[in-house]
């Protein structure tokens, strides 16, 4: 049996873009299966936690549309934050499932918090097809998900950049990207700024998937005393995963996906987790949240044989 305590926190905001039903992703992860599973894993305790209280968006104010829902989503995340810190100094290993990818600001700032005063390197693992580094002047959207990791790595406004606490959450220079395959002009020049690790579908392609998972694994060997897992859905190619919010064609397919939890459990570095853009409004019989639980499983330890 494991020692460890795993806690889920439910976080259904889907604030942060413009296509809705993401907010009901924890809930259809929850139904694929996900505390059944957790415990056929041994770990000592399984616990779930109430979902965060989120308002409802008829009842929020867009603001400005450079940021929309800023106050709404801060708020949200704030909460977040606060949960995720108090779970990771408690020696919980968070999962937390979305809702959209802005809920990363909070789970960033709440691990960040939680890890200040230990010296220890946070790298974080952010699977995406895209790379959610833009600020207000390069977002052709506003959508604050496609803002939450540049938000966590200083970069943008002072209401995203300094929630929870001032200041930076991440050293972009720990933070690797795997599967990237949509990035906005703006938003490209911010990452190579910032000095980010980004392996692109190209470099999948082109150098082959075994490779780039043993760069992978030496980048947060070499980077890294713990790590988060960003994992948005999406970098999943929707041939696999349909219900996405983001579904964009030319992504991982599902056995590349097991794989990368499965290397990222070998390193025993990862101390937690969250699992983003599960939209059942767009999904096909759950098939999508499935993979979802059976993503976590395999970074949790579950194994083939």
């Amino acid at each position: 049996m494991e020692s460890m305590n795993i806690h889920v926190l439910e976080m259904p905001l889907d604030f942060g873009g413009n296509r809705h039903g993401s907010d009901m992703g924890p809930s259809a992860i929850r139904l694929a299966g996900l505390k059944e599973t957790l415990q056929d894993l041994n770990y000592e305790k399984v616990e779930f936690s109430s979902p965060i209280e989120i308002s409802r968006q008829e009842q929020e104010e867009i603001g400005d549309s450079k940021a929309r829902y800023l106050k709404p989503i801060v708020k949200s995340c704030n909460l977040l934050a606060e949960k995720v810190e108090s779970l990771v100094k408690n020696g919980d290993f968070p999962i937390v499932l979305g809702g959209d990818h802005s809920i990363a600001l909070g789970t960033l700032a709440g691990l960040s918090s939680a890890y200040k005063d230990t010296n220890k390197r946070i790298g974080v693992l952010y699977v995406d097809a895209h790379g959610d580094f833009n600020d207000c002047t390069t977002s052709p959207s506003g959508n604050i998900h496609g803002m939450c990791m540049s938000a966590s790595c200083g970069y943008g406004i002072p209401d995203l950049t300094n929630l929870y606490f001032e200041g930076r959450k991440i050293d972009p220079h720990n933070v690797c990207y795997v599967g990237l395959r949509d990035i906005d002009v703006g938003e490209k020049r911010l990452m190579k700024e910032a000095g980010v690790t980004a392996f692109t579908m190209s470099d999948i392609d082109r150098k082959g998937f075994a490779k780039i998972l043993n760069q992978i694994v030496l980048f947060f060997k070499t980077h890294a005393d713990v790590v988060h897992v960003s994992f948005d859905m999406d970098v999943i190619d929707p041939m696999f995963a349909p219900g996405v919010g983001i579904p964009l064609p030319g992504g991982l397919n599902y056995r590349e996906a097991l794989l990368l939890m499965e290397e990222m459990a070998s390193t025993k570095l990862v101390k937690s987790v969250e699992i983003v853009e599960v939209n059942p409004v767009l999904d096909v019989r759950n098939q999508t949240a499935l993979m979802a639980v059976e993503l976590l499983a395999r970074l949790l330890g579950k194994t083939i044989y």
